[in-house]
C-alpha cells in the first residue's frame, strides 16, 4: 500500500490484499479484507461488490493500513472489528474471551432444536464457562420466557458478557463460578445445562494457528486433562436431572459420550459440519446407575 502515485479503489484493495494476505499465511485472505474493507467503511460485506469501482478516499486509506498490518500480524478479524455475528445476535468479543466458532452454533441450534416443544415454558438455563456469554444471549432472545444464566470463573469474561446482553437488550444473569465448586450453582436449580469447556490439551498446542495461540485466552482453551472438566459437568447435569449439551474436541468426544452413558439414557454423538465427533446430547432422563 506504499504506492503514492496509485489510485486505489475497492476492488483493487480487495485483490491486492487478499494476495498479500496470502504471503502473510493468513487464513481466509479474500474473507478477511472484505470484513476489514467493509468495516472501515461501514458497509455490509455484500455491498463491497456493488461498489467495487469506488474510489477510496485518503482518509479511508489511513483507517485501512493499521487494520491491514494487524491481520497481516494474524490477529483475529474478531478482536479487529471488534464483534462477530452469533446466532443472529451481535457478540463484542475482546482478547479476554474466546472467539465464538460455528461449532458453538452449531450446538446452540440443536438446543433451539431439541426444545421447540418447550420455547414458551419457563425453562432453566445454564451456560458453564459461558465466555462472551454468546450462547445463553442467543437462547434468551430466541427463548424469551426461558430464564438463562452464564457462568464463568474470568471476572473479565463476565464483563464482555454482561455488555453482550445489554448491547442485544436481553436478560441474562451472568456470575462467577468454578466447575470445580459447584455448590454455589446447586441451589439454582437447572432444566438445560450447556457447556463448550477448555477441550484442548497442551500436547496439541503445537499444531494450532498462531492467531489463536497468541490471540485468544489460554484459559478458555486449554485444560491439562479435559474429560475430569467434562465428568464434573456431566455429574452436575445429571443431580439436576437436567438436559445436557456439550460441545467437545473430537479426540476426547467418544470418552465425554461414555461418561455420559454412566450418568443419562441414550446420550447421543452427534458430528459437527467437517463429520468429526464433537456434541453430546443427553436429554432422556437420569439413569439410576450409581457410578
Amino acid at each position: 500500500m506504499s504506492n503514492s502515485g496509485r489510485v486505489w479503489t475497492v476492488l483493487t484493495m480487495l485483490e491486492w490484499a487478499t494476495t498479500y494476505f496470502g504471503e502473510k499465511n493468513v487464513p481466509d485472505p479474500r474473507l478477511s479484507i472484505e470484513w476489514i474493507l467493509a468495516d472501515a467503511l461501514g458497509i455490509k460485506r455484500l455491498d463491497l461488490y456493488l461498489q467495487y469501482d469506488r474510489p477510496l478516499s485518503s482518509a479511508e486509506l489511513e483507517k485501512i493500513r493499521p487494520l491491514v498490518k494487524r491481520r497481516a500480524a494474524h490477529e483475529p478479524l474478531q478482536h479487529i472489528t471488534g464483534t462477530t455475528d452469533f446466532m443472529g445476535v451481535t457478540i463484542n468479543v475482546t482478547p479476554d474471551v474466546l472467539i465464538p466458532r460455528i461449532e458453538t452454533e452449531q450446538l446452540t441450534d440443536l438446543l433451539l432444536e431439541r426444545t421447540k416443544h418447550q420455547k414458551e415454558k419457563p425453562l432453566r438455563l445454564l451456560d458453564i464457562g459461558t465466555g462472551s456469554g454468546c450462547i445463553p444471549v442467543a437462547v434468551k432472545q430466541k427463548r424469551p420466557e426461558w430464564y438463562c444464566a452464564g457462568a464463568d470463573i474470568s471476572e473479565k469474561a463476565l464483563t464482555v458478557a454482561r455488555e453482550n446482553a445489554r448491547l442485544n437488550e436481553v436478560e441474562v444473569y451472568f456470575f462467577r463460578g468454578d466447575i470445580w465448586n459447584l455448590a454455589g450453582i446447586r441451589s439454582e436449580g437447572w432444566d438445560v445445562i450447556i457447556s463448550n469447556p477448555p477441550y484442548i490439551t497442551e500436547a496439541e498446542k503445537k499444531s494450532m494457528h498462531p492467531q489463536v495461540i497468541e490471540y485468544e485466552p489460554s484459559q478458555a482453551l486449554f485444560h491439562d486433562d479435559p474429560v475430569k472438566l467434562y465428568r464434573k459437568i456431566i455429574e452436575f447435569a445429571a443431580e439436576q436431572n437436567a438436559r445436557l449439551f456439550l460441545e467437545c474436541n473430537q479426540t476426547t468426544a467418544e470418552r465425554v459420550a461414555k461418561i455420559a452413558s454412566l450418568f443419562f439414557n441414550n446420550p447421543e454423538l452427534l458430528k459437527d459440519l467437517d463429520n468429526n465427533n464433537r456434541f453430546v446430547i443427553a436429554s432422556d432422563g437420569v439413569t439410576n446407575v450409581t457410578p
